[in-house]
């Protein structure tokens, strides 16, 4: 159960399912985001998923491949809303061509991933489609809130973690789910395993928001992102819930500003710092993960088994980029 070969095998699948066909201007810009790398999260959770319900993991490769198809299809519609101009260190896919290449070509690849699924039988099909199509609605519930939040005054920090969990969390927790259900496992298995993915999912997207503003360099998008574009993440909720009235009121006035200066995205790093929100937000990131262990803990698989899952969370949220 070496991560290494998970990922392989899915690139292999991916390589031999997906090509470029006419017209190319639909197909190029999907090759191009699905062959920009990444760390293949999901597609390698559905696979482990498989495997350590004593199922095959080749038999989860197209549902594997819907996952990644799905998730590479809300990247370039939101890259196009967040007007991005990086994904993975690269230009997004609406900088390389254009937004109604941006739109279009996302559309296909929502179509793909449902024509994928239906390699399974019946019985199957209607069980992954059913989670599918709920995780997928969620997702965009998530990015909704993700935008009304720009322009909403009173977010609060378990309204962020409720949005967090809808954008990011669900999709990492049906990936696991998924494979379970292709291997064969009991609902009350198959939940368990979709818990340890929505913690693990929510610690990850936690780290994501620590990385892009103090993670190193090559992180793969544009460095404090976040800030630039005003995003009301945990870290700026947490310095608006403990700074003074005057660093508060001198955030809030930061975060109104479209286009900010190189020194003012440096003022708000050093708010963050001045507040110690790194040393919370490592704190959070750590309470999600050892939930995520708790549930993992109640799987019906041998302790060796569920090492593989604790080990796989330590070394995600161990990242530095």
């Amino acid at each position: 159960m070496d991560i290494n070969n998970y990922k392989a095998l899915f690139l292999e699948h991916l390589k031999s399912t997906i090509h470029i066909k006419e017209p190319k201007k639909l197909y190029e810009p999907i090759t191009y985001i699905l062959n920009l790398g990444g760390k293949r999260l999901r597609p390698i959770l559905t696979l482990m998923s498989c495997d350590l319900f004593e199922g095959d993991s080749k038999n989860a490769l197209d549902a594997a491949l819907a996952i990644e198809m799905f998730h590479n299809f809300s990247l370039v519609h939101d890259d196009i809303m967040d007007n991005a101009p990086l994904r993975r260190g690269t230009k997004t896919v609406h900088e390389k061509w254009d937004i109604n290449t941006g739109i279009l070509s996302g559309d296909a690849m929502l179509v793909l991933t449902n024509q994928l699924f239906e390699s399974y039988d019946s019985t199957l099909y209607k069980e992954l489609m059913t989670l599918f199509n709920s995780t997928a609605l969620k997702v965009c519930e998530g990015q909704q809130y993700d935008i009304d939040f720009e322009t909403k005054k009173d977010v609060s920090i378990s309204d962020y973690i409720m949005m967090i969990s809808y954008k990011t969390a669900v999709l990492v927790a049906a990936s696991l789910k998924m494979g379970a259900i292709i291997a064969g496992v009991s609902a009350s298995e198959a939940q368990k395993i979709y818990n340890y993915g929505l913690n693990l999912g929510i610690a990850f997207q936690l780290q994501d928001d620590y990385l892009d503003v103090f993670g190193e360099e090559n992180f793969g998008k544009q460095h404090a992102g976040d800030i630039i574009e005003n995003k009301k993440t945990w870290l700026y909720l947490k310095a608006l819930n403990l700074a003074d009235a005057n660093d508060k009121n001198r955030l809030i006035k930061l975060y109104s500003i479209e286009t900010k200066s190189d020194n003012e995205v440096d003022e708000v790093v050093f708010l963050f710092k001045k507040y110690d929100i790194p040393k919370y937000i490592k704190t959070e990131i750590s309470n999600y993960t050892k939930k995520s262990f708790e549930s993992c803990d109640q799987l019906s698989i041998k302790d060796s088994k569920k090492k593989i899952l604790v080990d796989f969370g330590d070394k995600l949220m161990d990242r530095k980029v």
